[in-house]
């Protein structure tokens, strides 16, 4: 049964595979040492652990071996097969060429804004911002730091930079319009406006 589609998880787990055999203490492991872990989600092991059933029962992967150490509990080490070697690639292209329609909780949110009062707005975006503004300075920061990698390795944090920069710039224009009173509404002219488009 090959999956239809992948997910980042499950894409990133591939192409840790496609390097090494693994267990998925070692594909955690990895993925936050290379700093994947900004762009795939691990923080449940429960999730990695789902994504390795679904890719095995796909026979995108493998069991290698199971082991023992002293230290560890039994081990299971995965490995990719020529199925997920090819479905590692087609994913990685569709990904890369095809945007999709993500529904992220911020602008979902943003569409519902109008409930709050303009100044109520403007104090939870400014609280945004600044988290915004620290993650964008880290970010700066990591790619400042030349570890002497090649630019490929970088491409997801050189994106999440420029993407974090341009959500800044929003923010502070949309705050700078509501503590100038530029952008405002009451529920009236949101109701008034609701009956003109009826």
């Amino acid at each position: 049964m090959a999956l239809d589609r992948g997910s980042p998880l499950a894409l990133t787990v591939l192409a840790l595979l496609r390097h090494q055999p693994l267990h998925p203490y070692g594909i955690q492991r990895l993925l936050k040492q290379w700093g994947k872990d900004l762009v795939v989600n691990v923080g449940q092991r429960a999730g990695l652990y789902r994504t390795i059933d679904r890719l095995l029962e796909a026979g995108l992967i493998s069991v290698r071996e199971t082991g023992r150490d002293q230290q560890y509990p039994e081990r299971t080490v995965y490995e990719l097969t020529g199925e997920g070697e090819t479905a590692l690639l087609k994913w990685l292209d569709e990904m890369l060429s095809t945007p999709k329609q993500e529904f992220p909780q911020f602008p979902a949110a943003l569409a519902n804004a109008l409930m709050l009062p303009p100044e109520d707005l403007a104090a939870a975006l400014e609280r945004r911002e600044r988290a915004v503004a620290e993650t964008l300075a880290w970010l700066e920061a990591g790619l400042a730091d030349d570890s002497g990698l090649p630019r490929v390795t970088m491409l997801e944090i050189e994106y999440l930079r420029e993407v974090t920069a341009a959500e800044t710039r929003w923010l502070r224009g949309v705050i700078d319009d509501l503590r100038a009173g530029r952008l405002t509404w009451s529920r009236e002219s949101l109701e008034e406006a609701a009956a003109e488009r009826e």
